[in-house]
């Protein structure tokens, strides 16, 4: 397969001017859009025009020309046939699934991913008729047996949220293809590094509000798949994006598309900062976690499936084993260190910090987390690029002397 490059991709693919000739897009907050002609109206209703087909827009829930060049930046990013973007990161797991599942059926997911994911997967669909099987992302085998007739979708994540697990999504692909079923694959803690549906995956799903944003400002989600889903997504009658109405505001689509372009830059920045903090804490004998180290369990296979050039991404662990140790490290980073803060969320261009079991894992149930290998004290740290790299490095071993993580 030839090489991908994400940045050039976004270069090549359609650009997007603004409605005067502005090199940005123009932000169109319209709520509704007047024809030219009173036939066209039913046109767009019938599905004959629209956005793709005769540059026709009809309303803001429906289709917006500024959320539209976000989302054709993002199928770029991703090279898919095209995309949609939608309020939140959970909208676009949520309308992705249930589409796919859309008179029932079964799901084989990942065990290790995000809590509301979990949640979502777990507690929520099955009251909609969409059953879920958790499995070990690291375990090919168990996808291949938790596969059923009925199972329409299997859905993992590129790293496990937050074990930093490694799916194999060529293997998984091929297993879920065998049974016609579709690969749906978060990449939101991945972009430009992997490009899932290069590796076989039906669906990219994002939070944009993480490291696509990079600015801890805006909420939104993107779905990255080929044109017959996301008209299926878009469907008048049927259509879970369209119907269920969770409409990314054109503003922010605006603010997202703004910093596309600067994605690769920062996830490279992320990514070398990463890995010099996991070097010197894996010299210091503390139990950390980066897909970037040898010793991670499947560092050879996340780097056959990396794009060249950008790293091994801006996420690590560190395993404090309790709660209160945990908190003692989290508290040292923060405010004997000012290193970073604690708070949910990541991408942003501070160092984020949380112990995940009791936040954003908090909705799974502590034999589950037991059984998918998050400890309780367990440290997620989305590495920023503020602040130099060397006093950072200084600064996270001190604290992890301090509180006794290093030997």
């Amino acid at each position: 397969m030839k090489k991908f490059n994400p940045e050039q991709a976004m270069v090549e693919r359609q650009r997007v001017f603004g409605e005067h000739g502005g090199v940005t897009p123009s932000i169109e907050r319209s709520s509704t859009f007047t024809v030219l002609a009173a036939d066209t109206m039913p046109a767009i209703f019938k599905g004959e025009k629209g956005p793709d087909a005769g540059g026709c827009f009809l309303y803001s829930r429906h289709f917006n020309p500024t959320v539209n060049a976000l989302a054709y930046r993002m199928a770029a990013l991703e090279d898919t046939e095209s995309g949609i973007c939608t309020a939140s990161g959970i909208s676009a797991i949520a309308c992705t699934i249930s589409q796919l599942c859309h008179d029932g059926g079964h799901v084989v997911s990942s065990n290790t991913v995000y809590g509301g994911t979990h949640a979502l997967l777990g507690e929520l669909l099955p009251s909609m008729g969409i059953e879920t099987t958790f499995v070990d992302p690291t375990d090919v085998d168990a996808f291949k047996a938790a596969m059923r007739d009925d199972t329409r979708v299997v859905f993992c994540e590129v790293l496990g949220n937050p074990t930093l697990k490694v799916a194999d999504i060529p293997a998984i692909a091929e297993i879920a293809h065998e049974k016609g079923a579709r690969l749906v694959v978060d990449n939101t803690f991945t972009p430009v590094i992997i490009s899932p549906a290069r590796l076989g995956a039906d669906v990219v799903v994002y939070s944009l509000t993480k490291f696509v944003n990079g600015a801890s400002d805006i909420i939104g989600g993107a779905i990255c798949a080929p044109v017959e889903l996301i008209a299926q997504l878009m469907d008048l009658h049927t259509g879970r994006v369209m119907l269920l109405g969770p409409t990314m505001d054109p503003r922010v689509a605006f603010d997202v598309y703004q910093r596309l372009p600067h994605l690769p830059i920062r996830m490279r920045e992320h990514s070398e900062r990463a890995l010099a903090l996991a070097l010197r804490m894996e010299k210091l004998g503390v139990d950390v976690c980066y897909p970037g180290l040898e010793s991670h369990p499947q560092h050879e296979l996340f780097s056959s499936m990396l794009n060249e050039g950008w790293g091994y991404g801006g996420m690590l662990t560190v395993d404090c084993r309790t709660v209160e140790l945990a908190g003692q490290f989290m508290d040292a980073l923060q405010n004997d260190e000012d290193f970073g803060y604690i708070a949910v969320s990541l991408g942003y261009f501070d160092t984020l910090l949380s112990c995940s079991g009791s936040s954003t894992s908090s909705e799974i149930s502590a034999e589950e987390q037991a059984e998918m290998g998050l400890s309780p004290g367990l440290v997620r740290m989305a590495v920023g690029f503020s602040g130099g790299l060397e006093e950072r490095v200084e600064q996270i071993e001190r604290a992890a002397r301090k509180v006794g993580l290093a030997r």
